[in-house]
């Protein structure tokens, strides 16, 4: 099996790939190094970005059943999102804490999650800061006043949120005047937090908070003044949206109608610079608890998946994944076996030890052991078995005398349907990796 472009990752983004598979969860960068199958869908997912870039909307749906990838497809097209210069927000839909329906909460966490390349965590101040800097520099080589190009640049944002506008003048305001704490309630006001002081309010001249009628205005600001401040657009990812299915019916009916809105107004220009990404499986798309319930969005959402997978258009609407297969499977072990080797470069005879002793052949037959404990079922076996790499590694690496095919077993506690298939690890597997004290009882 190839090796793969590991060597190039840095020793910090190499170790916290390894970590986040010792967990059972999906790294948050890197995921080139990890992607499989998923080749066919980068070009196209490139060229909607670049479109996005230019100042269209686009809209897509991630399909897959649990196991099939779906938390790391969406992360696999946000490192994309970022490498060409985007901010990206995932924010994961619930009843209580984010309900789809409820627009001024949706917005809140998105400024929450904002990330871009060069600010990885709670990236909106940064953000808002570099913008206001940005219109600093224009007004000045042009010759005008701050706030007339203030005014200017957001003057579509006015149109249907006129506060926000408002609001960023008083936070520029603030700056200057050196009101800290003035500035901090804006900027917070601004990313949609609630309880922000009277005072504050009253200093830059708005009233009330966030609801859903001006949330969708916010949003607009929000990606102006991302394209404003150098980013190429807004990658907003609404991940676990088939938990709607399991919603209270109003809720769900709400969320429904919403999600058909935002289509529209996509569709409608009304987001330019909006690239909106969701995830959900089968029994969403197709099930009767899920868009079907909705017959103008299940309209806009269809797509005709009974064909052989290998024809499927990556330009649709929806594109749906294939869940994991031995071979797959294979090949991502492989290649977290070689990002780890690339980590022991210094040490060249524990690197060649590491990589003969847990060989291709080996990670195969593990592969066949964890599906096997799984009851042949592959598709939900991707992060249990990747973490059973990652464990198989480090003992190989640690113990010199440390032989996996008479010392170790692979042993799968009792396996529920996920809740989640991005939090699989979490909630109903479990995988105890014990030493073996009889080297009969494996046959890898």
């Amino acid at each position: 099996m190839d090796k793969h472009s590991s060597s190039t990752l840095s020793p910090a983004r190499r170790h916290n790939i390894l970590q986040a598979l010792r967990r059972g969860t999906v790294p948050s960068d890197g995921l080139d190094q990890l992607a499989v199958g998923l080749d066919h869908l980068g070009p196209v997912i490139d060229q909607e970005l670049s479109s996005v870039a230019a100042g269209a909307g686009m809209f897509k749906a991630v399909r897959g059943e649990y196991g099939s990838g779906k938390t790391f497809a969406a992360r696999w097209i946000e490192q994309r999102a970022l490498d060409a210069g985007f901010a990206v927000a995932e924010v994961q839909i619930s009843e209580t804490d984010t309900p789809l329906h409820k627009l001024e909460t949706v917005y809140r966490r998105t400024t929450e999650e904002l990330r871009t390349t060069s600010s990885p965590t709670r990236a909106f101040r940064d953000v808002l800061d570099a913008w206001l800097a940005a219109v600093d520099m224009d007004a000045e080589a042009a010759g005008r006043d701050r706030s007339d190009l203030i005014e200017e640049r957001l003057s579509a944002v006015a149109q249907v949120a006129p506060v926000f506008p408002l609001a960023l003048r008083g936070y520029l305001r603030a700056v200057e005047e050196d009101e800290t704490e003035i500035a901090d309630g804006l900027a917070a006001w601004l990313g949609g937090q609630g309880n922000v002081s009277s005072a504050v309010k009253r200093y830059a001249g708005i009233k009330g908070e966030l609801d859903k009628f001006t949330a969708t205005g916010f949003l607009r600001g929000l990606i102006e003044i991302l394209r404003g401040a150098g980013q190429s657009g807004l990658l907003l990812v609404l991940d676990e949206v088939e938990t709607l299915q399991r919603m209270r019916t109003d809720t769900r009916e709400k969320s429904l109608n919403a999600l058909r809105q935002w289509l529209d107004e996509i569709s409608n220009d009304r987001y330019p610079g909006l690239y909106l990404l969701i995830t959900g499986t089968t029994a969403f798309f197709e099930g009767g608890q899920g868009i079907k319930r909705l017959q103008p969005l299940y309209d806009r959402l269809r797509v005709d998946f009974s064909g052989d997978p290998r024809w499927d258009n990556p330009r649709a609407v929806q594109i749906r994944l294939q869940s994991f297969d031995h071979a797959r499977l294979v090949d991502a072990g492989c290649r977290v076996r070689d990002l780890f080797v690339d980590g022991l470069a210094e040490d060249e005879s524990k690197a060649a030890r590491v990589a003969s002793t847990v060989s291709d052949g080996y990670i195969a037959s593990l592969a066949d052991a964890v599906a096997g404990e799984l009851g042949g079922r592959v598709g939900v076996a991707p992060r249990i078995f990747l973490r059973t790499v990652v464990d198989v590694l480090d003992r190989v690496e640690l113990h010199e005398d440390f032989d996996p095919r008479e010392h170790y077993t692979v042993k799968v506690g009792s396996v529920g349907e996920p809740t989640d298939e991005g939090h699989a690890m979490a909630s109903g597997s479990s995988v105890s990796q014990e030493p073996v004290t009889d080297p009969d009882s494996i046959e890898l």
